[in-house]
């Protein structure tokens, strides 16, 4: 049989990480750390990291989630040190719905959200299962502010606690300098 080693654990999956509030995803990562033996951060983590990297003070997020996620995500944030300004979602609430989500109309609904809320400095877009890698560089050009997003900055995090830089350029302001 073959053996998969592992350098460090990134547990993918942003409102599972911040639904229980910002202790409740440091004991989750401690957990995580004592388990494996391994470095490890959450995508919670990965998003807050990446908001604090831009210089995040005023956030706007926009969301694949429900009202109830949505006020658990404004609380995590709000834990997190950020004034949140608004928050809003698609609704989805199947995880198999967010599959049905084209880039252009993530993109459309993202540059929306950015203008209810002209005094933000940054932009969230949260949840792991929406395709955002794409949509980073022409949502920052569009809203005008920084956009960071669930699983492309959980990789970065993630990349980072291995000593890499988790640059990419052409894909937003934080992965293009990282």
């Amino acid at each position: 049989s073959d053996v998969c080693s592992s350098d460090l654990v990134v547990l993918m999956g942003t409102s599972l990480s911040f639904y229980k509030g910002a202790a409740f995803n440091e004991r989750l990562t401690e957990t995580l750390k004592k388990a494996t033996g391994l470095p490890a951060t959450t995508m919670s983590t990965g998003v807050v990291e990446g908001l604090k990297a831009v210089g995040a003070k005023r956030v706007v997020a926009a969301t694949a989630y429900d009202t109830e996620v949505n006020h658990r995500l404004q609380s995590f944030l709000k834990e997190s040190g950020f004034e949140v300004l608004g928050v809003k979602g698609l609704g989805i609430e199947k995880v198999e719905d967010v599959d049905r989500v084209t880039e252009d109309g993530l993109l459309k609904f993202c540059v929306g959200v950015r203008e209810t809320q002209p005094a933000a400095n940054a932009i969230l877009v949260s949840c792991g299962g929406l395709r955002t890698l794409e949509i980073l560089a022409p949502l920052e050009k569009q809203g005008h502010i920084p956009a960071v997003s669930s699983t492309p900055h959980a990789l970065w995090a993630g990349v980072r606690l291995l000593g890499l830089s988790g640059r990419a350029p052409g894909f937003g302001t934080l992965l293009s300098k990282a």
